[in-house]
């Protein structure tokens, strides 16, 4: 089952699309349709999978670009992952208002998604986390590179996002307003991956499905770092090799989806 993202009409691209629809206007218009109940199901199966690949516990969370409206993004409301179902799923503009919260409560932490939407045209979905071996890296000046192929979008190595060049050094480290987003966001740049320091991580993606993959993946690859450490001087994936990678398996993304929705299903 493959997601349109797009919303896209013959011959213009998607990121040509979404850049031109960021520009057109500083308010963002209602959205014609609702979102696609696939991209719904692939969101509320996403919450699922992270909890149960150790991403997630009872916090964090996932958002997708809405697919009609690119001023637009899907996020749970305020709730532990594991338990989100279509009924919980909001619409939030850019500025990360809900549309219609119906007395439901947004989790603080949206701005994450609506100031990196902003600022990237080719992000249609984020994953916001606290996995426990991310965090030494975020909390050192170890870096987090690519231990083998399938953490290829690791690149040269994620920037580390710290709270307190926006906040000062008496925040509670949540971001939990638009100023703090747009500072994360700018320190993300363009990288796929974001550590925030006495935090966490941020992963961003061209789909539901291959922001799974990065979360889980740079999960994966911290664990293995960390064990590589213990037997000596880890070596790396170079950039060209990480590049290479990632071109690759951002092909395969559906067969370790298939596998984790499996999983979840029977669960």
């Amino acid at each position: 089952m493959k997601i349109c993202l797009c919303g896209c009409a013959p011959r213009m691209g998607r990121r040509s699309l979404i850049a031109g629809a960021l520009a057109a206007t500083a308010v963002p218009a209602v959205a014609a349709v609702p979102a696609d109940p696939r991209l719904i199901d692939d969101l509320v199966v996403a919450n699922r999978i992270l909890y149960d690949q150790g991403v997630v516990d009872g916090f964090g969370h996932i958002s997708a670009r809405h697919d009609k409206d690119p001023n637009r993004y899907l996020l749970s409301r305020s709730m532990a992952p594991a338990l989100v179902t279509a009924d919980d799923i909001m619409e939030f503009d850019l500025d990360s208002n809900p549309t219609d919260s119906s007395g439901r409560t947004p989790y603080l932490e949206r701005f994450i998604h609506g100031e990196i939407y902003k600022v990237r045209p080719d992000v249609m979905a984020i994953v916001h986390s606290h996995s426990p071996a991310v965090l030494p890296f975020a909390d050192t000046h170890t870096p987090l590179k690519p231990m083998n192929h399938i953490a290829g979008f690791l690149g040269s190595g994620p920037p580390v996002f710290d709270i307190r060049s926006t906040a000062g050094d008496a925040s509670d480290m949540l971001i939990r307003s638009k100023d703090l987003g747009r500072a994360l966001a700018k320190s993300m740049g363009q990288s796929q991956i974001l550590l925030m320091r006495g935090h966490g991580s941020v992963a961003a993606a061209q789909s539901v499905r291959h922001v799974v993959f990065r979360a889980i993946y740079t999960e994966v690859n911290a664990r293995t770092e960390l064990q590589a450490m213990a037997l000596g001087k880890p070596v790396f994936l170079n950039e060209k090799e990480a590049a290479a990678a990632m071109k690759t398996n951002d092909g395969l993304v559906e067969r370790p989806w298939a596998l984790w929705k499996q999983r979840v299903a029977t669960k």
